[in-house]
């Protein structure tokens, strides 16, 4: 039998163990988007987006014709990222862009974490690219939408039968986050959190108001 000791699965992200890919957040990607309402995507990715800045997450953004058609990113990436690159693209597979692949070979890590639109297109190429050259994959499959429940699940299903981690927002904030005695993001955390985790955030807005409570003490 096992002996149970305390830490952490491997499986686990960290700040420093893996690069976000954010792909395609883009006006025109999103006007045919009906697998999530585009407003609970857009705080979705918002959230996605402000915890990786907060944690120190190194990411990569790309867009694909943004000039000529697909229009600019959402406010909520852009501002957040105004100070990065953003990598425009002409193909719907990131991972046959030179430049991209190249920026995640400098930063150099071997788990990558994608969002994007359409999940059934510009996030299955370069999951399942990554997967194929050897690199763990998560998704953030509430920051990705698609044209229809059926093609996001069927790409969601894909990409998982492929060998790709599902994960939410949310659960990937409080994943990076996951111990409140971490006095040094508990205020990132728990002030995301109140303004985009909607019940959540209103629960901890509640019990600091009302009972002066807060998660681990602090």
């Amino acid at each position: 039998m096992p002996k149970a000791s305390p830490g952490p699965s491997s499986t686990l992200l960290t700040p420093t163990d893996h690069t976000l890919v954010l792909i395609d957040h883009q006006s025109q990607m999103a006007f045919a988007v009906r697998s999530i309402d585009v407003g609970s995507l857009r705080t979705n990715a918002a959230l996605l987006s402000r915890a990786a800045v907060g944690f120190g997450v190194s990411t990569v953004v790309t867009t694909v014709a943004e000039k000529s058609f697909s229009g600019p990113l959402f406010p909520e990436i852009g501002d957040t990222f105004a100070q990065g690159a953003v990598y425009d693209r002409t193909t719907m597979n990131a991972w046959e862009d030179v430049p991209v692949v190249q920026r995640i070979n400098e930063i150099g890590k071997d788990r990558l974490v994608f969002a994007g639109l359409w999940t059934s297109v510009c996030i299955v190429g370069p999951v399942l690219s990554a997967i194929e050259q050897g690199f763990q994959t998560y998704v953030v499959t509430d920051a990705c939408g698609d044209v229809s429940d059926e093609a996001h699940e069927r790409a969601v299903t894909r990409m998982v039968q492929a060998g790709a981690v599902p994960m939410t927002s949310l659960q990937y904030m409080l994943e990076l986050q996951r111990d409140w005695a971490r006095g040094e993001t508990y205020g990132l955390t728990t002030g995301i959190a109140r303004e985009l985790a909607g019940g959540y955030g209103i629960g901890i807005q509640y019990a600091k108001a009302m009972f002066g409570a807060q998660e681990g003490g602090h």
